[in-house]
């Protein structure tokens, strides 16, 4: 078939989480099957931000599930969500 783009929403655990590092930890974990796009950060509440991140991978095999499941394992995320999916332009 092809891959499609997700949006996922990570938040980490607290507004003193160094994001640089949760970002770079965040990249190192995603599975073989999975590839960066790109990140940012957004503005939540009372100085919490999260991480918004575009990740491309196949629209086969459980779509974005096993993305969810490396990112959530990762030390100083407290949720994953996936806000959007589409096809990549």
């Amino acid at each position: 078939m092809g891959d499609v783009a997700a949006t996922i929403r990570i938040m980490p655990v607290s507004v003193d989480t160094d994001l640089k590092a949760l970002k770079d930890k965040l990249v190192a974990a995603l599975p073989e099957s999975a590839e960066f796009g790109t990140s940012r950060e957004d503005p939540i509440a009372f100085g919490l931000k999260a991480i918004m991140m575009v990740v491309l991978v196949g629209d086969l095999e459980g779509g974005t599930e096993k993305v969810e499941e490396a990112l959530a394992a990762v030390e100083g995320v407290e949720s994953v969500t996936v806000t959007e999916v589409g096809r990549p332009v």
